[in-house]
């Protein structure tokens, strides 16, 4: 039964409120990226594992937790996980720029990561609840524009400020940001029904604790090498605790997530689509900028607004997204969006010294495109597969499955620059470049094949990944959806 709630559909103050949350949450993941060779410098003096971690910190936190704060909202109610994930997001960012060591800094980050975590399923399921059946697929396009627009204000604003203030003015402007967002939610946003339910800290921690491991062994596959006993052992704990998580599930009367829904072909599709097109975006995210910067030769300031490209697509497209999947359904636009990130990073890949920024430019523009057309459709397939109580899982789901993707995605084009490229770049090139001209040249151009090859992996694995996802999509048999609709109305 639900508690008493005061719903007041989606107004126009209370959409921006929600979607500016969106926003601010993921620019700080964008900026972070640009802010690596300052923190590099800084009188922390981070070894390069511990620069990894700042990095990183904030992901693992974020998909380990996603799913028990989607939950957590659905019970104790969204508008107050969304209060309770900003006030985190601002203690940490406050310890982060305060931060004295490398171990605080990365404390800082994890603890946003957490705020984060309670941000994101809380203001999908506001908005999914808020807008209705009818304006459901209208809300999640405006979610993913903020999406969009957090990313392309971040390349921005971390450009600048790694090009001209310290590095702890990014993580010191966001608690002031956040108390503002907090009482704009306060003002507009109208709290939505509760659904009390039994908690699970069993399988919580079961799952926390898979999620973990695994996006462990992910990020210090890298690093320590994949046969590594320590990666190997991340993996193997990773394994045995989810496989733990599923039993318990099928057990328990009231789980954190049932392993049933998985059943749901739909389901499926619709997570593999989030991932993938998350695999790709965070794998090119991680050699862009250094393309840019060690091949093009531009400054952090500049690289911060020729990334820009990437943020048009999922700004503009995901409107007219919506209109074109009420017409021809998320078949098309999901898997042709996948398509199309494909496309653009197989094009990225051709990419050298001499190719023309507005060339550059327009293949950016081809896989933000791909990315606006399906992230909707691909949210949605998700979304709707549960019941409306279920809306805070659902909308944990989907952001744990683009988070976990975007991890693969960087640890994949991170093996492949391992091997192909012999040493970390922001030390090997300048020093190549202290060499002289000949071998300066020699570098970059092993730099450059080994960034291409890594671009080509990521394309063809997103083009697999959209085969799928269009598979997965096609239309149930009418039994089918009948018997699926009884399963939900009776969850």
């Amino acid at each position: 039964m639900s508690s008493p709630a005061r719903t007041t559909g989606l107004g126009r103050w209370a959409l921006l409120a929600i979607c500016a949350c969106v926003l601010v949450a993921q620019s700080v993941v964008a900026a972070v990226n640009l802010m690596i060779p300052q923190l590099a410098a800084s009188a922390l003096h981070p070894s390069p594992s511990q620069l990894l971690w700042t990095v990183d910190a904030y992901v693992i936190a974020f998909a380990g937790l996603l799913i028990p704060a989607g939950a957590l909202g659905d019970r104790l109610g969204r508008r107050r996980a969304l209060l309770a994930g900003l006030a985190l997001f601002a203690l940490g960012s406050a310890v982060a720029a305060l931060a004295g060591t490398p171990g605080i800094l990365i404390t800082g980050r994890a603890l946003s990561g957490a705020g984060a975590a309670l941000i994101m399923p809380a203001t999908m399921s506001i908005l999914v609840h808020l807008a209705g059946p009818e304006g459901r697929i209208r809300a999640l396009a405006s979610w993913t524009l903020s999406l969009g627009l957090g990313g392309l204000l971040g390349n921005l604003g971390g450009g600048l400020v790694a090009q001209y203030l310290p590095w702890q003015a990014l993580f010191g402007l966001m608690p002031p940001l956040a108390a503002l967002l907090a009482l704009a939610v306060l003002r507009t946003v109208p709290v939505v029904p509760t659904h009390p339910s039994a908690p699970d800290p069993i399988g919580s921690a079961l799952l926390i604790g898979g999620v973990t491991a695994i996006l462990y062994g992910i990020i210090e596959g890298p690093g320590h090498g994949w046969a590594s006993p320590q990666v190997l052992g991340a993996f193997a704990a990773g394994a045995l605790l989810l496989a733990a998580f599923t039993a318990y599930g099928l057990r328990a009367a009231r789980p954190l997530v049932d392993p049933r829904l998985l059943r749901s072909r739909r389901l499926r599709a619709g997570l593999l689509g989030s991932a993938a097109s998350f695999f790709g975006l965070f794998g090119l995210f991680y050699v862009n900028s250094q393309f840019l910067q060690y091949v093009k030769g531009y400054s952090a300031a500049l690289t911060g607004f020729a990334i820009g490209p990437l943020a048009i697509g999922m700004v503009l497209v995901p409107r007219v997204a919506v209109r074109l999947q009420v017409r021809y359904g998320p078949r098309p636009l999901a898997g042709g969006g996948l398509a199309l990130i494909a496309a653009g990073l197989l094009c990225v890949s051709t990419a050298g010294p001499a190719t023309p920024y507005p060339l550059y430019a327009g293949w950016l523009l081809l896989l933000s495109i791909g990315f606006g057309l399906s992230a909707p459709a691909l949210a949605n397939a998700v979304v709707s597969e549960l019941p409306p109580q279920q809306a805070g899982l659902g909308a944990g789901l989907n952001t744990a499955a683009r988070e976990l993707g975007a991890a693969l995605g960087v640890a994949t084009v991170g093996t492949v620059l391992a091997v192909r490229f012999a040493g970390r770049p922001s030390e090997v090139i300048p020093a190549a470049a202290r060499l002289g001209a000949e071998r300066h040249a020699a570098v970059l151009a092993e730099f450059g094949d080994a960034t291409s090859l890594g671009l080509r992996v990521l394309g063809l694995l997103v083009l697999l990944a959209a085969a799928a996802v269009t598979a997965g999509l096609r239309p149930e048999p009418t039994a089918v959806v009948a018997r699926a609709a009884h399963v939900r109305s009776s969850g």
